[in-house]
């Protein structure tokens, strides 16, 4: 097989019903070939067995119904039809915000099933080229004193990566589970699309998708 030098990830975004890896379900997959703009997107239930939490409900838009109905495919069915579409396409290596949170996730959930995956364990990681940038233009990244740690830490959330490439956050945002923005519910492929519009912006510093061409790049990151 020969190797295209210009070859592009897959946008992959997962909606879940909470942040908790091992006990909390997956119930939308979103993706985009970056190479073939192709997309994929689909729901399920979550499994029975599944937790839910509150604040995941708020951000998704969803009731535990919705989440559980026994019309939708299962999240077995879910992933095999991810799978069989990953399968085809050329590159096996995803592009997403919190890589480490959706891989292990998914990896979780197909050793469930018995399901092989198709995608490396290598990522490219939005956060980490946003940062980089950052540095770059800034000379210092974007971090905050411990929220989640006990010392300091990164700044760089979707939101804040977002607002750096001249975008605004048009999504629910929660904080220390208080609503700090009503808007819209979180979907997996709207975020595979501000995923790349960034990834674009940041290392092209050119707008990708005709929906966000209204939303000038920043200077900082033009070529």
């Amino acid at each position: 097989m020969s190797i295209k030098s210009n070859i592009m990830p897959i946008v992959l975004d997962i909606e879940t019903s909470g942040l908790d890896r091992v006990k909390c379900g997956i119930w939308q997959i979103g993706a985009i070939d970056l190479n073939t703009m192709e997309e994929f997107l689909e729901e399920s239930r979550i499994d029975d067995d599944d937790f839910i939490e509150k604040d995941a409900l708020v951000i998704i838009g969803k009731t535990e119904d919705e989440l559980r109905d026994e019309e939708k495919i299962s999240q077995q069915e879910l992933l095999k039809n991810f799978f069989k579409w990953m399968a085809g396409r050329a590159m096996r290596n995803v592009l997403c915000q919190n890589p480490q949170f959706d891989i292990s996730i998914i990896e979780i959930r197909a050793k469930k099933y018995g399901l092989k995956k198709p995608i490396q364990h290598r990522a490219f990681d939005l956060h980490s080229i946003a940062q980089a940038m950052h540095l770059k233009i800034n000379d210092e990244f974007l971090i905050r004193p411990g929220k989640d740690t006990d010392g300091f830490e990164s700044n760089m959330n979707l939101t804040n990566i977002l607002n750096f490439c001249g975008l605004p956050d048009k999504r629910t945002q929660i904080v220390d589970g208080k609503i700090v923005q009503k808007g819209n519910a979180h979907n997996a492929l709207e975020d595979c699309k501000l995923t790349a519009e960034c990834f674009s912006r940041l290392l092209y510093g050119k707008n990708m998708f005709e929906e966000y061409s209204k939303y000038e790049v920043p200077e900082e990151l033009k070529r």
